[in-house]
């Protein structure tokens, strides 16, 4: 597989990978927060159309005002991310072209061209247009977007579990047999659900932590009162939505990355009825030596709760990283090959496969037939066969650990704090009764203060409270996709095709190159942004 086998230098890969992290990092500051208030917007826009009053109007023209500011930046450091596969990843491009060209095209002619076409009426068509079509279009730019990530995600769920495609040995390229089996894949459908979901929350957040300053500021309390109850209910229906799903998604990785939860649970010997870990001692910023240990030291799980999570049984059987690597045999006798062996396996089909063209080219039908049966027989571990060494399969251990309980923990803070704010903006009888008082013998909260004003008169640290978890709502959005991709290498795509056999051919001062440019660009669209937020927050809604 002449393509594959170039040799590239090293600082090519690791400059080529940093770039293309460094352009999902920035993209992804802007996408959730887009979902998100997409959908606040639509809400307000919804009671605006029902009760036509001026101050339900406004409300929904400020909110739009944010998200078109952060929209614009969103698309700028999106076409540079989907342009990088061509350039700065080639041979993966070459390779499966076919299947992954096929849903970013769908995004781009479909979903990126609704949202584009119905965001222009969004702004510009509220006195061109009825009521309704542009009550249409605000929920239609939403959908747009969601549309967009909907295909953006079909492509990288199929990077971690490929489906519906088959290698062709004439072409050296994998094309694609089902184009359902890929859209509709279980891994990319719970992904979607998981991701946008985790969207919203980021887009509740932010609209309850300005409604919370404006609160503090004594300013536009009506609109921050409104916007609160509707943030703090999104915000809490997505954060049990991104609970449920997170499971399911995990189900998914378990299933299909069995290396990935392992390293997400520093699980060095698994089996049956395995704990889940709450937290360890694992090292942060060293790879630990996986033949080694046992289990982290100081470690406290919940008992049977990762066979639950994995298998949705209590005794269900986890493989760890060690079995992973030696071979294992599951509780029904199925006996899962070692790393050496796959290895061994996929450097045979890379041989015959090598072979078969060649007797293809002597025009020996016999003998490309022979070597084209020995190619199938192991082609199942053909991306084994550019693996250097059984090591280089375990992702890291620290990176993929404590980005996961980054992710769940503060995804459980979360659920609290939008039960909380939930409970104070509604004025939920029984409930918030039961946690004024409990805050008050806390002496969080001055039961002088739980009057009829709701949110208006909550207390001070709750609001502050509210702005801190905008950045750590980031976090933990950030810490997620470090789980989904760090968790993925040493592959590109999974069992197919390594990170260093996927890269271009380019000299590494290039890429280095523009890796620093696209530094400087990205934070200085980011500060661009903030500062244009932070004035049109201070602005506040135009009520004249």
């Amino acid at each position: 597989m002449q393509d594959l086998l170039l040799s590239i230098d090293s600082g090519t890969i690791d400059w080529s990978r940093a770039q293309f992290a460094l352009t999902a990092i920035y993209h992804w500051l802007f996408v959730p927060l887009t979902l998100g208030l997409a959908v606040i917007m639509g809400i307000c826009e919804t009671i605006y159309y029902k009760k036509r009053t001026p101050f339900w109007l406004h409300t929904s023209k400020f909110w739009q005002r944010l998200f078109g500011i952060n929209f614009a930046m969103g698309v700028a450091t999106g076409i540079i991310l989907e342009f990088e596969f061509g350039t700065n990843w080639s041979n993966y491009s070459w390779l499966v072209g076919d299947i992954f060209g096929a849903p970013l095209a769908i995004e781009g002619i479909v979903a990126f061209f609704m949202e584009s076409t119905f965001v222009a009426v969004m702004f510009f068509g509220w006195k061109k247009v009825s009521a309704g079509f542009h009550l249409a279009s605000t929920w239609l730019t939403g959908l747009g977007a969601t549309l967009s990530a909907w295909w953006i995600l079909v492509a990288n769920s199929w990077m971690q579990h490929p489906v519906g495609c088959e290698f062709n040995p004439d072409t050296m390229r994998n094309e694609m047999t089902s184009f359902w089996d890929v859209a509709l894949s279980p891994v990319a459908v719970d992904k979607f659900l998981h991701t946008v979901i985790s969207a919203w929350i980021i887009g509740a957040v932010f609209v309850v932590a300005v409604s919370c300053w404006y609160l503090m500021k004594k300013r536009h309390t009506e609109l921050a009162r409104q916007s609160i109850k509707i943030g703090s209910l999104v915000g809490l229906v997505a954060s049990l939505g991104a609970a449920f799903t997170g499971h399911v998604s995990g189900q998914d990785v378990a299933k299909v990355q069995p290396m990935k939860l392992a390293a997400m649970e520093a699980l060095y010997n698994g089996g049956t009825s395995q704990g889940l870990t709450m937290v360890a001692l694992v090292t942060p910023f060293s790879q630990d030596e996986y033949t080694k240990r046992d289990e982290p030291a100081l470690r406290i799980a919940l008992p049977n709760a990762l066979s639950l999570m994995a298998t949705n049984t209590l005794d269900g059987y986890v493989p760890g990283i060690n079995d992973l690597l030696n071979g294992y045999t599951r509780p029904d006798g199925t006996r899962e090959l070692s790393a050496d062996e796959k290895i061994a396996r996929g450097k045979l089909a890379i041989a015959a496969l090598q072979a078969y063209r060649q007797a293809r080219a002597d025009n020996d039908a016999d003998e490309a037939a022979r070597q084209l049966q020995v190619f199938r027989d192991n082609e199942p571990y053909f991306g084994y066969g550019y693996i250097r060494d059984k090591s280089e399969l375990v992702p890291s251990v620290p990176i993929n650990f404590w980005a996961f309980r980054t992710m769940v923990g503060v995804g459980c803070l979360l659920i609290l704090f939008f039960g909380l704010m939930t409970m104070l903006a509604f004025r939920i009888p029984l409930l918030s009764v039961v946690t004024r008082r409990l805050l008050s013998a806390l002496g969080l909260m001055d039961e002088t203060q739980a009057d009829v004003h709701g949110p208006t008169r909550m207390p001070r640290w709750l609001k502050i409270a509210a702005i801190v978890m905008v950045p750590l709502a980031y976090i933990a959005s950030e810490s997620g996709w470090l789980v989904a991709e760090f968790g993925r290498q040493p592959w590109t795509i999974q069992d197919m095709l390594p990170t260093w056999a996927a890269a271009s051919d380019l000299h590494s001062g290039s890429v280095m190159f523009t890796f620093v440019l696209f530094l400087i660009l990205f934070t200085t669209m980011l500060a661009v942004e903030i500062s244009i937020m932070l004035k049109q927050i201070k602005k506040g809604p135009e009520e004249s």
